[in-house]
């Protein structure tokens, strides 16, 4: 199996695993946990793991001597600002105030975003196709931001589609900032730096709502789920995606995000959680329409 493949099979995975993290991860806040002490536990435990893997685990010495770059430290830092601190604030608060579809069709405007920045900070052209995609992407995410103030059981859901939309540029950023990085060291030395440098940064929003929670009332299914919220959609898929990052381009790793919706869709209707109604069918449509417009190939 040649290495493009498995970089393919281990972005998919990260699909899936997101998926199903919009509605485990929303029975868990704000109801037992608020959004900001759920954060804490999530990449305080990822970052545990992280370490432990680069401390015990079978990595050739090669890999194990290899030291990151005083100079890189600065991009590293940004990295785990718009990749851990920023990208999961706007992620957790919003998804604690939406609901899991209209948290996953939002995502879908990664790849649109992640093509504006690599414009701006690349220098990468901008096709008229590209700004009609943009536009439609931009009308798609509109609605659904706005839709959120008829969502009568989550009198939030507005506000928590911004946020999530804002979560989606951060994270958009940090796929163009991290392309670099990724070539150069290995995808356990840099993870390591990024969930620990992101930690410190994320502590101070979370540690009143951690502090406050009440565990020994805490159902065990919700531990389950936190675990898999550390576990799976942390550990493990910030770990695929940088390894697939190895051989993919960010924008081809951005439109694995597109399976994020029927995941999402699939998990949250069977488990009976969520719903799907006309705009958010026509929003995803409208954001579908944009990505395909962005990302085609210039012939």
């Amino acid at each position: 199996m040649s290495k493009r493949t498995l970089a393919i099979i281990a972005a998919t995975l990260v699909s899936i695993f997101y998926g199903m993290t919009f509605t485990i991860a929303k029975d868990v806040m704000p109801k037992h946990i608020g959004a900001y002490g759920f954060l804490i536990i999530r990449v305080g435990g990822a970052t545990v793991l992280f370490w432990l893997s680069w401390l015990f685990a079978r990595i050739p010495e090669k890999v194990r001597a290899e030291k990151i770059d005083r100079a890189d430290f600065p991009r590293i830092i940004a990295a785990a600002f718009f990749g851990v601190t920023l990208n999961m604030l706007c992620f957790f608060k919003g998804l604690s105030l939406t609901s899991p579809i209209s948290t996953s069709v939002l995502m879908v405007s990664t790849p649109m975003i992640v093509l504006v920045l690599s414009a701006i900070i690349m220098k990468e052209r901008i096709q008229k196709r590209m700004v009609f995609g943009l536009v439609l992407g931009l009308i798609g995410t509109s609605v659904l931001i706005l839709y959120g103030k008829s969502i009568k059981s989550e009198p939030q859901a507005s506000l928590g589609n911004l946020l999530v939309f804002a979560n989606a540029i951060s994270y958009g950023l940090y796929l163009v900032l991290v392309k670099k990085l990724m070539a150069k060291y290995n995808a356990f030395n840099f993870v390591k730096w990024v969930y620990l440098i992101g930690f410190v940064m994320i502590v101070p929003f979370g540690w009143n709502e951690l502090s406050v929670v009440d565990w020994s009332i805490m159902p065990t299914d919700i531990y389950w789920k936190i675990g898999f919220v550390v576990v799976f959609s942390t550990f493990l898929t910030y770990l695929l995606n940088l390894l697939s990052m190895k051989e993919l381009k960010p924008t081809t790793v951005a439109v694995f995000i597109y399976l994020q919706p029927f995941f999402a869709t699939i998990f949250a209707i069977g488990l009976g959680k969520d719903e799907l109604t006309l705009v958010k069918i026509i929003s995803a449509i409208l954001i579908f329409a944009g990505v395909y417009l962005v990302t085609q190939k210039a012939p």
